[in-house]
């Protein structure tokens, strides 16, 4: 695992240090010499993780910091300051500009190797789903980074994993100020309450009783529900120090030092939930990136995309498993009369009522797709040719049975359709080939005066 970091120092020898200590380690360093120079190396995408050095004369890294964050273009970077300031307060200042965590000088190499892993993962995860949703802005999804901007990372639901009632009454209190809190005693219960529950966060103490905190965390990065929750650890400065360096190898975000200072933990806090709701908001927007690829939007029906590579597994797993499988081919009679005589958006109206009962008259397992204008495909697996005559027949009549509003004018219009339906008929039968006799069954049930559902096979 390597990564490209940007080492920001206004003492060129403190640049060759870090530059010398991350070299070694395979990584590769890019330098700069203040926070302007900084910036435009962000800007161009030339790194994956800023080591910032905190005073620089001609603008600060709390300042460099603030700028990267509210940056769309350079928000997802990482941001690791660099100082000689180890005040409670200073840490809080930086936590408020961005910065994602701290290195005290002089920086060991421990401390130093462990953030910037940690700190490299979590930046290989969030360019994957960067890269994934690019599109959103040209397929019209809001930019779920400029939510991330604006998100304040308050309000969010926490996990306290803590069995000392003093440790644990005073942290929940603090953490009350931002977040809704539940405390959990035993670690063991712990497990099932995080991958229960919808958290934001977990605070894990390392100093349980009869229980390794880490293995905690080892065992929340093991499970698909919490495997993405931001853990922040609880350590003691003198006792904790290894575990915490293995504990960023396996993953946990983010620790507080006892005693803990409130401003320090609740900046820290609302830095891991910002990071998570990012995460989920770059997730979302690629899940519904996918959902609009494959779907029909003016009917919300699975589109002709999708139906032609579903269909193929169906016709597959029913040819070798020697099961029925029935497909339907339907058309909305005189279709284009309709569009003529009352509009566009007349015809909308009736693609999105056909849409609707056309689901309520089908099973959740079968496949409902728009095939094109006011062509659609109903595929029904384990289903004979008999019940799916059935099923074609009730459609048909529900079809026809109401009329179909006209949400402009307040009128209703009637509406049939034709229905042509087969089945597989040999074991080699190819999906293509399905379609064909369902499509021909289609026009022969046009031709015969519509309004009626003919099968291949008949």
């Amino acid at each position: 695992m390597t990564a490209r970091i940007l080492v920001v120092d206004d003492v060129l020898a403190n640049v060759k240090l870090l530059e010398a200590r991350l070299s070694a380690e395979y990584f590769d360093v890019v330098t700069a010499l203040s926070g302007a120079e900084a910036l435009t190396v962000c800007e161009r995408a030339q790194c994956d993780i800023v080591l910032l050095d905190v005073m620089m004369p001609d603008m600060d890294g709390f300042e460099v910091c603030r700028r990267l964050k509210s940056n769309p273009a350079t928000h997802h970077i990482p941001v690791v300051m660099v100082t000689a300031l180890d005040q409670a307060a200073d840490r809080v200042r930086g936590l408020e500009a961005g910065a994602d965590d701290f290195l005290t000088k002089p920086v060991s190499d421990i401390a130093l190797l462990a953030r910037v892993r940690s700190l490299v993962r979590l930046k290989m995860m969030t360019d994957e789903l960067r890269m994934r949703a690019l599109t959103s802005k040209e397929i019209g999804i809001e930019n779920p980074v400029l939510e991330a901007i604006a998100d304040t990372g308050r309000a969010g639901r926490v996990l306290l994993v803590d069995d000392r009632p003093s440790s644990y009454e005073r942290i929940g209190t603090m953490l009350s100020a931002d977040h809704t809190v539940e405390v959990e005693t035993d670690a063991a219960e712990a497990l099932f309450r995080a991958a229960d529950g919808e958290y934001d966060m977990i605070v894990v103490s390392l100093g349980l009783e009869g229980f390794d905190g880490l293995r905690l965390c080892s065992q929340l990065r093991s499970l698909d529900r919490t495997r993405t929750v931001p853990i922040l650890a609880l350590a003691d400065p003198e006792e904790d120090s290894a575990k915490l360096t293995r504990g960023l190898e396996i993953g946990v975000n983010d620790y507080v030092f006892r005693p803990i200072d409130k401003n320090e933990l609740l900046a820290r806090a609302r830095t891991q939930v910002r990071k998570k709701r990012f995460t989920e908001r770059l997730r979302d927007n690629v899940q519904h990136s996918i959902e609009l690829a494959i779907t029909d939007a003016l009917t919300g029906l699975h589109n002709r995309r999708y139906m032609e590579t579903h269909v193929a597994t169906l016709v597959d797993q029913a040819a070798s498993r020697g099961k029925p499988l029935a497909v339907m081919v339907l058309d909305i009679d005189f279709f284009k009369a309709i569009n003529d005589t009352h509009g566009h958006d007349a015809g909308d109206d009736v693609l999105r009522e056909f849409a609707t009962r056309m689901r309520k008259s089908i099973r959740g397992i079968d496949l409902a797709c728009r095939y094109g204008g006011e062509e659609f495909v109903i595929v029904m697996p384990d289903t004979d040719m008999g019940t799916a005559a059935k099923v074609a027949e009730r459609l048909r009549r529900r079809i026809a049975s109401e009329p179909f509003l006209i949400h402009a004018s307040g009128r209703s219009v009637e509406v049939t359709i034709s229905i042509g339906m087969t089945g597989l008929v040999a074991p080699d039968d190819t999906p293509a080939k399905v379609l064909k006799r369902a499509d021909e069954a289609l026009y022969r049930a046009k031709r015969e005066g519509r309004n009626r559902v003919v099968s291949a096979a008949a």
